[in-house]
């Protein structure tokens, strides 16, 4: 309904043209003697609608992933975020083993790094500075043909131990490890930025992002950085870029699937759907 600025009501019309000037008068001097109308009505603007709080699609709540049936242990009290990397990577820990956890996990900031790396994964940089994980070892390898350079195979082979880490976690274990420390990841979602969005909505969100990488076929051509003049580049192999525009175009975590390569890259994205199936199905009893 929209809101009109003046409501002018007209109370009285005065008789028809053509009636004997007597009674002209005569309704004159009744409307002398009547009280005055009451001044125009105008009605106040309406107070703007209070901003509804953004809708929750994936209540964490929700959440029932699959177990091996064992005996569920009364949940310690979670520890403040700041305080939190010793429960997260004793936990961690317990998934995938203690020496894989001090190789390939950071120890400081785990539930900041993970929240900050999530949402940076869609975007067009995701700095390795905040990741959960270390760099994996070795460097990024091109193969120089006639025709141009590709991506060169050994780089499939040197993200085999970290997926060998990431294949060893039971999912169902990973999910249930989430659910339970939710309200660190919630927390370090706010503090980054968004106090009134949902984590957990991020992430599936992420989560369908890059799944939607595309599979590649075939060699995949690159382009080599352009060095003109005396200066030496350090690290030439960090300024390769995908001659395929659409590639290039693509986002920093849809990019990084697409340099751990086609085989590399469907074992990622097995473990996701899991994942994510398991995150979000319902109604199953654990």
């Amino acid at each position: 309904m929209s809101r009109p600025i003046w409501w002018v009501i007209l109370l009285l019309v005065w008789g028809a043209i053509g009636i004997g000037a007597y009674y002209w008068w005569q309704q004159q001097a009744a409307e002398q003697q009547a009280p005055p109308a009451p001044p125009p009505v105008v009605e106040a603007p309406a107070a703007p609608p209070a901003q509804a709080e953004p809708q929750i699609r994936h209540p964490i709540e929700e959440a029932r992933p699959e177990t091996t049936g064992e005996p569920a242990k009364e949940a310690a009290p979670l520890p403040a975020l700041a305080e939190s990397d010793k429960t997260v990577l004793d936990a961690l820990a317990g998934l995938v083993g203690r020496a894989s956890a001090v190789a390939f996990l950071e120890d400081t900031g785990v539930v900041r790094r993970v929240v900050a790396t999530v949402d940076n994964l869609p975007r067009k940089r995701a700095s390795p500075r905040v990741w959960p994980v270390r760099p994996t070892a070795g460097r990024f390898t091109a193969t120089a043909r006639n025709e141009g350079v590709y991506l060169s195979l050994e780089n499939d082979r040197r993200y085999e131990p970290l997926l060998r880490v990431m294949e060893s976690a039971d999912t169902g274990k990973l999910v249930a490890l989430y659910v339970r420390l939710y309200p660190l990841f919630q927390q370090a979602y706010a503090e980054l930025g968004y106090p009134k969005q949902y984590f957990n909505d991020r992430l599936i969100e992420v989560i369908d992002h890059l799944l939607a990488t595309p599979e590649l076929t075939g060699p995949v051509k690159l382009v080599p950085p352009d060095v003109k003049g005396p200066v030496k580049l350090e690290r030439p192999w960090v300024m390769y870029e995908f001659a395929d525009p659409d590639l290039e175009a693509r986002s920093a975590g849809q990019k990084i699937l697409l340099r751990m390569g086609a085989g590399n890259a469907g074992r990622v994205k097995a473990k996701l759907r899991d994942f994510r199936r398991q995150l979000t199905q319902r109604g199953v009893t654990q």
